[in-house]
């Protein structure tokens, strides 16, 4: 299973919020790429389909594709702040290792 903190979900809602984006789902998506083979990628989408998996955490509603989930069983999705910005971490026990930017994963 996939969450969101508290914190990331409070987000999530700011920018459905702001964006007009009400009623949409937020996708989350690994795709290759990047320095060490996957990155993430997170939008929102209006649309599921039937071989998604669907979620609910803290009142936003995730829609995992098939092949993405197998490497996002576990994953806590976290907003921080900080000295070089702000953004959506991934907390995944399935990565092995990363990249030194930290924007992509390998397993």
């Amino acid at each position: 299973m996939i969450a969101l903190t508290e914190k990331a979900a409070a987000k999530v809602r700011e920018i459905q919020e702001a964006e007009g984006l009400a009623g949409q789902g937020l996708r989350v998506k690994v795709i290759g790429g990047g320095c060490s083979g996957f990155t993430y990628d997170l939008y929102f989408d209006d649309q599921s389909n039937e071989f998604d998996q669907k979620v609910e955490s803290h009142g936003v509603q995730l829609y995992i594709d098939m092949m993405s989930a197998q490497y996002l069983e576990g994953t806590e999705i976290d907003y921080v702040e900080g000295l070089h910005g702000a953004g959506f971490k991934f907390i995944n026990p399935n990565a092995r290792g990363s990249c030194g930017c930290g924007s992509s994963f390998s397993v």
